[in-house]
């Protein structure tokens, strides 16, 4: 990876496309840490201190932006609604007709669902910046905190609705440098963002480990840590590159003189195949009833047992549930995502077919077959991955976003992955000698 680097420093547009894209992480960075106007920034960075914020139920965004939610700063809801508009446009694709066509369209109707994508995460902003000043406002973002009510003064209607917009535009900011990325930059620029802000926790997360240890001075626990994290990286890694090549062999045709076809290829089948969804699926359909439970008054019977059994990270409970979410989402997921039916009859309009295996149906259903098997092992691996944060908190009280599990390594490796074999592509293409040299 670092040679890859090296190489691309040395070619002039690659090193232009490289320091552009250093250039818009900077300012991003920049604009997590300025507040928005109405906040007590001094009562929020108390909180900080002293409520432990990142234990409670907004972590999960909280790393998602980078630290940005939980200091109520002009990044605060970062790309969080992007990847929400992302996933319901993917999820509608499946339902409504007028979407799926626009797929099939090809540059024309990606464009057009990308600007549906883009109306939808300023849609979803103004609701979450909604959510997010309610909260702050009533003093729930922070609980256990004495200034919790007092981080926004003036909750007049004026300043809310100042707060919302300057979140909204925040948002909209943070989309358009994720573009900039992709078209200037070196690709993928809402993944390399995402993968931004949650490395940018990682000093934090690692130091705090430390402080909070007590085996010579917190070094024993931090080497512990640090060296699983190097093993969950070696898994992550050796998973995200498994995938079951399924052989297709297309025939022959002859038109006129000429032979066309009888080339060999391959369906490459990840084993997993859903990424990073089911896991960010499970963590929101869970944290729904302990928000109904925080914003609940009184102490009833049910809110007990739902901050007891759901909202703890490392009740029973919620670790089972979590884990079969998971496994249920993976499969939903890689079900909506990939159809054997469509592969099949594409297959078999080109002339492709698979060895010993009838085209039309009998291939249809063993793409089925073979997807249902590698989606086990894929999405056990996603619940295991997914737990080892909890596994730290009950071991070395680190906070539910452990810093080398769950979700956090699963974005860095496969966005560093890809941004990775971008990179070495662009050398190829630039540093091709051919066959004769």
């Amino acid at each position: 990876m670092l040679t890859a680097f090296a190489r691309a420093f040395k070619t002039p547009d690659l090193r232009k496309k490289l320091l552009f894209t250093l250039g818009i992480i900077v300012i991003y960075r920049v604009g997590t840490h300025v507040p928005i106007p109405g906040v007590d920034y001094r009562n929020v960075q108390t909180c900080i201190d002293n409520a432990q914020a990142n234990q409670g139920l907004f972590g999960l965004v909280n790393m998602f932006s980078g630290g940005a939610l939980l200091q109520i700063t002009i990044f605060a809801l970062g790309i969080m609604p992007y990847i929400t508009a992302s996933i319901i446009l993917q999820l509608l694709t499946v339902v409504i007709p007028r979407l799926e066509a626009l797929k099939k369209e090809g540059q024309a109707g990606t464009a057009k669902i990308t600007q549906y994508t883009r109306y939808l995460t300023v849609a979803l902003a103004i609701l979450q910046g909604t959510g997010l000043v309610a909260t702050a406002r009533s003093g729930a973002l922070f609980s256990g905190c004495p200034v919790a009510s007092q981080i926004v003064p003036d909750q007049s209607i004026f300043v809310t609705i100042t707060m919302v917009i300057t979140m909204t535009a925040g948002t909209a900011f943070v989309m358009w440098l994720g573009e900039l990325i992709t078209d200037r930059g070196i690709g993928n620029g809402m993944s390399i963002l995402m993968f931004i802000s949650i490395a940018a926790t990682f000093p934090s997360a690692l130091w705090a480990i430390k402080e909070q240890g007590s085996l010579a001075d917190g070094w024993i626990e931090f080497g512990t840590v640090v060296a699983v994290g190097l093993v969950v990286i070696g898994l992550v890694v050796f998973v995200e590159q498994a995938q079951r090549r399924i052989p297709v062999q297309y025939a022959k045709r002859m038109i006129g003189r000429r032979s066309y076809g009888g080339t060999s290829t391959y369906i490459p089948l990840k084993v997993n195949q859903a990424g990073i969804i089911p896991v960010i699926f499970a963590s929101s359909l869970l944290y729904i009833p302990a928000l109904v439970a925080q914003f609940a008054g009184g102490n009833s019977g049910w809110k007990i047992w739902i901050e007891k059994n759901l909202a703890l990270p490392d009740a029973p409970m919620h670790i089972v549930l979590y884990f079969f979410l998971i496994i249920f989402f993976a499969f939903f997921y890689v079900a909506i995502s990939f159809n054997p039916e469509e592969v099949a009859d594409n297959m078999k309009k080109y002339g492709g077919f698979i060895p010993g295996i009838r085209a039309g149906r009998p291939t249809a259903e063993y793409l089925s077959y073979v997807l249902n098997r590698i989606t086990w092992p894929g999405s056990l691996y996603l619940g295991l991955i997914a737990l080892v944060p909890t596994m730290a908190l009950a071991g070395f009280g680190a906070n539910q976003n452990f810093p080398f599990g769950g979700t956090s390594i699963l974005i860095i490796v496969g966005v560093g992955l890809e941004t990775v074999k971008q990179i070495e592509s662009q050398l190829q293409q630039r540093n091709y000698e051919g066959f004769l040299r």
